[in-house]
């Protein structure tokens, strides 16, 4: 039984920001829902609600949301309108094709002043004679029924003619009803035989398992001497029965119920388990990556792009990743004589033309063209770099050797620190040393010199006027 639970709301909910609360339409189309529950208390505030395709038989739990407008439950099995006295807002409802029989649960959407468009094609009820008449004087604030316009003149006539038109109505209704309980029992007859039939099949199974009728078991002798062609066709028998029950099934006659909808909704539900279990019983068989001496093999699953090339350094492959791939559906992994890359679960393995060290391999992805581009650095080189690295340093050890041995004197090779620099600082200096540096930061490293001004002394007839104001 499929329900309606949150997650199927919210990722119906994907234009609001997957946000229930504040939902104003959304659309639970050809979900196989047989019951509607939950949305009048998690999303208040919805205005249009798609229900068709569905397997709801009853119009149940919408009382809450006063805003709703549209209701759109086409294809269900609804046989009586009801429960819609709540939802003050509703001004359309689509039932077509369901199989709504008692048309006086009309009177129900009486109450609902803003109620303007009903559809009700396809149901038992748009058979009855005066069906339309009846609808439109019912429901005096209709102006759409079946998708057809309703004038004045026709709800005047249908009006005048409501005493007369109820009572066929209700004799047609009850002969409905009563075709209605037969269907019932002929579905709920055929249903026990099927059960019993099934049951049937499984005892005559379980015989034809066990060789002794007695039901002890022991063991078959010929059976071991059974050829593999004699199990081959009985499977082969046993798909023709299959196939000719299904082939049975679509052709037998019916009539259009609500438990025959069901039954076909339970038949295509068992045959879609039944390819599911084909598909999950034949599984790609595992794919051999390395010969039986232990050399990789070169495979490329992906069917991707991909270029080995080679310095005297690394070893660089560049694969043609598909450019709006994301990265975490990248795998890599080298190894000291192979190269795997694996693309959503397609691999691409190589094999190197020398030994690489894959601990020190690098891979970078390109954010404009998606390409991977791996370096891998040969073994070879690193190990002559450790070589002379370590040539080197024992050169200049014995040259360090030979030097203290026959120069002890000769002061050491490390940089010292001056002995004054490890000396409190001399504050009585301080200004002493200050011009020192501004004399030696002279430009082009010139010396300046400084020199006692002598004043002039005044001349002989020199006499000083208050008056006149000093030279600057």
């Amino acid at each position: 039984m499929v329900r309606i639970t949150e997650d199927l709301v919210r990722k119906r909910a994907e234009h609001n920001e997957c946000q229930i609360s504040t939902l104003e339409e959304i659309s639970l189309h050809q979900q196989d829902i047989e019951r509607l529950e939950y949305l009048d208390k998690w999303c208040r505030d919805l205005k249009i609600l798609y229900l068709q395709s569905n397997l709801i038989p009853k119009i149940e739990n919408v009382g809450r949301l006063k805003k709703l407008e549209y209701l759109n439950l086409a294809l269900n099995n609804v046989e009586i309108i009801e429960n819609l006295e709540g939802c003050e807002s509703l001004k359309k409802l689509d039932l077509t094709v369901n199989f709504v029989g008692e048309l006086t649960s009309i009177e129900s959407l009486k109450d609902l002043y803003n109620f303007r468009e009903l559809f009700l094609t396809g149901n038992p009820c748009s058979d009855y004679e005066h069906y339309r008449e009846f609808v439109i004087a019912t429901l005096p604030q209709l102006q759409w029924l079946d998708g057809v316009e309703i004038e004045k003149s026709e709800r005047i006539k249908a009006i005048q003619n409501l005493p007369f038109i109820r009572g066929s109505i209700l004799q047609q209704q009850e002969r409905y009803k009563k075709k209605r309980a037969k269907e019932k029992a002929e579905a709920l007859l055929k249903v026990k035989e099927k059960d019993g039939q099934v049951i049937v099949e499984s005892d005559c199974s379980n015989k034809e398992n066990k060789p002794g009728f007695d039901g002890r078991w022991y063991t078959d002798i010929n059976k071991r001497d059974r050829p593999s062609e004699d199990l081959n066709e009985e499977n082969d028998k046993k798909e023709k029965s299959h196939e000719e029950k299904v082939d049975d099934f679509w052709k037998q006659k019916t009539s259009y119920t609500p438990e025959s909808r069901l039954e076909v909704h339970n038949h295509l539900k068992e045959l879609k388990e039944k390819e599911e279990k084909k598909d999950g019983a034949q599984e790609k068989p595992q794919r051999k990556l390395f010969a039986d001496d232990g050399r990789p093999f070169n495979i490329n699953e992906p069917k991707v792009d991909f270029s080995l090339t080679e310095d005297h350094e690394n070893v660089y492959l560049d694969v043609g990743v598909f450019k709006h791939m994301d990265t975490s559906l990248v795998d890599c992994d080298v190894q000291p004589s192979f190269v795997r890359v694996t693309l959503k679960g397609k691999i691409l393995q190589l094999s190197l033309p020398e030994e690489v060290n894959g601990d020190s391999s690098v891979a970078k992805r390109s954010q404009t063209t998606g390409h991977l581009l791996i370096t891998m650095p040969k073994v070879a080189l690193c190990s002559n770099f450790l070589e002379v690295d370590s040539n080197a340093r024992k050169t200049v050890e014995v040259t360090r050797i030979h030097l203290i041995i026959n120069f002890p004197l000769l002061s050491s090779n490390f940089l010292e620190v001056d002995s004054n620099a490890r000396k409190t600082v001399d504050v009585t200096r301080i200004v002493a040393d200050n011009e020192e540096k501004r004399i030696l930061a002279a430009p082009f490293g010139s010396h300046t010199i400084k020199k006692n001004l002598q004043e002039r002394p005044n001349s002989l007839g020199f006499q000083d006027d208050p008056d006149v104001p000093p030279l600057l």
